[in-house]
């Protein structure tokens, strides 16, 4: 195997989450009074840590007020996540995956408690060996996650990809020295992709799944 150590990103990559995160930034703003950011502009900073997410999202906003956004996000999303479902074809790849042998892991920009609430709504947990987030890492694209998944199963760089959805994710494979495989049906646009030099880009989990066979 190529790759023994496949990490995932959660948001955009798994779970097809990206506009529930949009709706919840925006609705957010409006509820604090704040600039409504474009869709775009929300977009661009899944897969971040809130904190940071939040910084970029609205530029504006006073630090003193980074808790009270942060609360009206997590309202807003959560009140929606339980209706949120996995793209089609993720269970099939992830168990093919295990059953070949290859170490599952997740690197994700949501909390510790979001993750294990995701998680258990989707049924995932058995796939997963381990998981970093951003309330313990440093944000994406900081390397941190995946230096530490890969000390975790004393894996090398080279036998480890990391597979995500946005900018960030192949900027931290990049950091890390791994490679990075990009999928397009998330939250940051294919030339946006392209621009970070993935391995490759792929365009559906089907598509993702017959390159993980070729080159996994």
């Amino acid at each position: 195997m190529n790759y023994e150590l496949v990490v995932f990103d959660w948001d955009g990559t798994l779970l097809d989450s990206a506009g529930a995160i949009v709706k919840a930034i925006q609705a957010s703003c409006a509820d604090l009074g704040l600039e409504i950011p474009s869709d775009a502009r929300a977009r661009h900073v899944i897969g971040l840590g809130l904190m940071d997410a939040m910084r970029y999202a609205v530029p504006d906003l006073a630090p003193d007020r980074y808790q009270a956004m942060v609360d009206r996000y997590r309202h807003h999303y959560l009140s929606g996540d339980h209706a949120l479902t996995l793209f089609e074809g993720v269970p099939a790849m992830l168990a093919r995956l295990q059953a070949a042998g290859h170490v599952l892991a997740i690197a994700t920009g949501k909390s510790r408690m979001g993750l294990e609430r995701a998680l258990d709504h989707a049924g995932l947990r058995p796939f997963f060996m381990a998981s970093r987030c951003a309330d313990e890492c440093h944000s994406k694209p900081h390397p941190q996650m995946l230096d530490e998944l890969m000390a975790e199963f004393g894996m090398a760089a080279t036998s480890t990809v990391m597979i995500g959805d946005t900018s960030h994710d192949m900027l931290m494979a990049k950091n890390a020295g791994v490679d990075g495989l990009a999928v397009t049906y998330g939250a940051h646009p294919h030339d946006h992709l392209l621009d970070c030099a993935p391995r490759a880009c792929v365009h559906s989990v089907q598509e993702l799944d017959q390159w993980l066979r070729a080159h996994g």
